[in-house]
């Protein structure tokens, strides 16, 4: 059960009319008054004549000048799809709590608000109040939709109803109805908001400074104001579209805050310098390889660092799916492209990120930008395999501290990462599968022996997965390039579950692929990849000349 709360303003009389009449976006049937302040408040739907604006008005008329100048309060509240039908007292009684906890009306004080509840349709009820109590002064109702939620909470579980997850405030401001109707006129899938949030999402996963990320979202076709103290520091930044204007034929702005609460200034340039290297990092590594490793050890950050550093871990991993779509091959673009947009949500929560935890992440997502793409299949694949690891753990992470909305975000996101591994996991995994077949018999049972001795609870069902030869082929090269397969086996299953794992001998093979470093250094492309002009990384310290208002 979800409560909206808006004040449209000073006209009790429009949100009548609105209420009791046909509707705009779902169709009003039999609009009714289910309650009111006092029992006795006149019901349109009955009588025509009814002055119900003026029984709500009588005082804010009184107040006059003391009246608050937007009067009308207006809550509107939901039920779940799959929630049973309720009787019009089941919703009265509702409507009375959320009143009483939202300090609009509570039951026991004679002066409070005057209110009616109507109601149009089956899922859904809405309330109407004037902000003037009998005494002729305004409620008090701060944080109402707080209070009102916490409200409904408890009325999920007396009326069983559906336990709707909540948020925790970090959530993506939605797109108005004022939005998403301008973007239907004109013909675009997503609103403004949403076209700018992921142009600054994707341009901050690309930047090494706070002058590239300018650069790179003007360069996207972005207009982008840049506010400075006078001191010239950075003050704030906002954007809009070249096409998006108001009825001035102004451009529309939003600031970093309003697209999404982690793209306000401070928040961005907090990430962009927790990217120096540190002197145990390794930077001669190729940046795949460094990236698959990172990623790879996600799951273990999650498990054992504090919960700010495991924030931090998150947020890198969003950073991460938002620039893979930039180099990946054409046919996994639109996959990532929706596991991306569905991590954005399990990126933030209310614990604050400790930033330099990730630097060493941060700093290979940057650097497989400014690098040629990796040529063999198995290392891209390996390095999705490690995001959908990642992602899993993620979800596992803020299931347990009950951020319900992140964790739901996560769930989806590995849908779409699945996917994408498949498809670019189907054709080095039959190459393996087919190595692995051509084993000498000898060295087959030699890699079946080490399995059963190094894992003696998974080798039977790893034995019986068409992935098994894939896996013991892998062991095979591990073993060739002088490693000892018993303790890479047990190191790939020592501190990372496998239950959630499809295949584990999918997952092992993997595993191995980056324990092991068998993505050969050679396994590049000479040619940079694709990647579209607007996020061409550059190492300029200056900033082109940028449009101003």
């Amino acid at each position: 059960m979800i409560a909206n709360i808006v004040k449209p303003g000073h006209k009790t009389r429009g949100v009548l009319n609105y209420l009791y009449g046909p509707g705009r976006a779902n169709e009003h049937t039999d609009p009714h008054l289910i309650a009111s302040f006092d029992g006795f408040a006149p019901d349109p739907s009955r009588d025509p004549d009814a002055t119900l604006a003026d029984v709500l008005d009588l005082r804010v008329k009184q107040a006059g000048h003391k009246a608050p100048k937007n009067h009308v309060w207006h809550c509107s509240i939901r039920a779940a799809p799959e929630d049973r039908h309720m009787s019009d007292e089941e919703w009265a009684a509702i409507a009375r709590r959320v009143l009483d906890a939202t300090g609009i009306a509570p039951v026991s004080d004679p002066d409070s608000c005057r209110w009616v509840a109507v109601r149009h349709a089956d899922d859904h009820i809405h309330i109407v109040a004037t902000k003037v109590r009998g005494d002729l002064r305004p409620p008090r109702n701060w944080n109402d939709f707080l209070r009102a939620d916490k409200e409904l909470v408890a009325i999920e579980k007396e009326y069983g109803l559906r336990q709707v997850p909540r948020g925790d405030r970090t959530a993506t401001k939605r797109p108005t109805r004022a939005e998403q109707e301008k973007a239907l006129r004109t013909g675009n899938t997503r609103t403004s908001r949403e076209h700018l949030r992921t142009i600054v999402r994707t341009a901050v996963s690309a930047a090494t400074t706070t002058e590239e990320f300018f650069r790179l979202v003007e360069g996207a076709g972005a207009l982008i104001d840049v506010q400075y103290f006078p001191s010239g520091d950075v003050r704030g930044y906002k954007v809009a579209l070249d096409d998006d204007t108001n009825a001035q034929g102004e451009p529309v702005w939003f600031s970093g805050s309003t697209l999404a609460p982690d793209l306000s200034y401070p928040k961005i340039a907090s990430r962009l310098t927790a990217t120096e290297t540190t002197p145990a990092e390794r930077t001669d590594a190729p940046a795949w390889r460094r990236l698959s490793i990172a990623i790879g050890q996600t799951p273990d950050h999650l498990t054992h660092d504090e919960d700010e550093a495991g924030q931090a871990h998150i947020t890198v991993l969003a950073e991460t799916l938002d620039a893979l779509p930039l180099v990946a091959p054409a046919g996994l673009q639109p996959q990532l492209v929706r596991a991306a947009t569905a991590f954005e949500r399990a990126a933030r929560s209310r614990i604050r990120a400790q930033h330099q935890a990730a630097r060493a992440t941060r700093r290979a997502v940057k650097a497989i930008l400014r690098e040629s793409a990796p040529k063999d299949g198995a290392l891209l694949a390996a390095v999705l395999d490690a995001l959908l690891l990642a992602v899993i753990a993620t979800q596992h992470w803020h299931r347990t501290r009950d951020h319900t909305q992140q964790a739901e975000a996560a769930r989806q996101t590995a849908t779409h990462l699945r996917a994408a591994y498949q498809a670019q996991a189907t054709e080095p995994l039959a190459a393996l599968r087919q190595r692995g077949t051509r084993l000498a018999e000898s060295l087959r049972r030699r890699q079946e022996f080490t399995l059963r001795r190094a894992l003696p609870d998974l080798a039977e069902q790893v034995l019986a997965e068409p992935g098994w030869p894939a896996l013991a082929a892998t062991l095979a090269r591990a073993e060739a390039a002088g490693h000892k397969p018993a303790a890479l086996l047990t190191e790939a299953t020592a501190r990372r579950e496998t239950n959630t794992a499809t295949s584990v001998s999918e997952v092992l093979t993997w595993r191995l692929h980056r324990l092991a470093d068998l993505t050969a250094i050679t396994t590049t492309s000479s040619a940079p990849a694709p990647q579209p002009a607007a996020y061409r990384p550059t190492n300029t310290a200056t900033s082109q000349q940028r449009r101003t208002r």
